[in-house]
């Protein structure tokens, strides 16, 4: 079969599902990385075939997708932050406003003048923690989840590296256990489910039939729930100039600004991403000077 009939065929079979431009782009990507074209080959070179024993492989691929499974989990692996993490159903697929909280927390690290400590809540696939580690050489970094699974998939990324986070299993939300890890830490970053049960009408077959709902949804009755734990553990080990990024729900912004400014969080910044939605929230225990 012509590469070029192959993505004709392929687009037309998922664009019951997504806009064709985006159909178009996902199918691309994946010829690109199952057989090692260019996206602009079926065009400069026409005759270019797919070989007849990829095919069977490729139309597997194609039928997932057109089942709604994500991209990123038919070829097991999604980009962030410049580099390639493994993701499969366990864990999130990381998005390109979580980049930005990285950037802030690499930002704060490298700025504090000293190697820094960093613990990462709800770690998920690791893409935050291998981040900040690999962007500020030196720092020590220790990752939490409560999926035994996630915490495998976080624990195998870039296998043979020199340097690694400490992943630890732990319930973030019981407040009556400790979390398994000593001493104070300059930073403390998390991306904590925070989707509403209710939102669940407004989001798309790809996340909410295969993306970890323990990673995603929160109770309508108790939305900030896994802040509140946030801000808990952080009153105990945030060290005096340290300070704390999480990723929010945008329709929760000033709510979750709240509830550390409550707290006495002496700063509380709300801060916008890319698209001009408030997306983060920063908090620390002295104002910045």
């Amino acid at each position: 079969m012509l590469l070029s009939e192959f993505i004709r065929k392929s687009i037309g079979a998922l664009e019951n599902l997504y806009p064709s431009p985006e159909a178009r782009g996902m199918v691309l990507m994946l010829c690109e990385e199952r057989l090692g074209v260019r996206s602009y080959t079926h065009i400069i070179e026409p005759q270019t075939m797919v070989p007849e024993e990829a095919l069977p492989g490729l139309e597997s691929d194609v039928a997932r997708l057109a089942k709604a499974e994500p991209l990123q989990y038919v070829l097991g692996k999604a980009e962030f932050y410049g580099r390639s993490f493994d993701v499969n159903p366990s864990v999130l697929i990381p998005r390109p406003e979580t980049e930005q909280l990285v950037k802030e927390a690499v930002s704060f690290a490298l700025n504090l003048g000293r190697p820094a400590r960093v613990l990462d809540l709800c770690t998920g696939s690791g893409c935050i923690a291998w981040s900040v580690l690999q962007e500020a050489p030196g720092c020590e970094v220790v990752a939490l989840d409560i999926s035994e699974p996630a915490l495998r998939t976080a624990e195998g990324q870039f296998p043979g590296s020199e340097c690694s986070p400490r992943f630890v299993r732990a319930d973030v939300l019981d407040f009556r256990k400790g979390l398994g890890v000593e001493g104070r830490f300059d930073l403390i970053v998390s991306n904590p489910p925070y989707i509403m049960e209710s939102q669940k009408q407004d989001m798309r077959p790809n996340v909410l039939e295969y993306e970890p709902g323990l990673a995603l949804f929160v109770p309508d009755g108790d939305p900030l729930c896994f802040y509140r734990a946030v801000e808990h553990w952080a009153s105990q080990l945030l060290s005096e100039d340290g300070a704390g990024f999480v990723e929010i729900n945008e329709d929760l912004g000033p709510q979750t600004a709240a509830l550390f400014t409550d707290a006495g969080w002496k700063e509380v910044l709300q801060i916008q991403d890319f698209y001009g939605k408030t997306r983060f929230v920063r908090f620390s225990k002295k104002a910045t000077e």
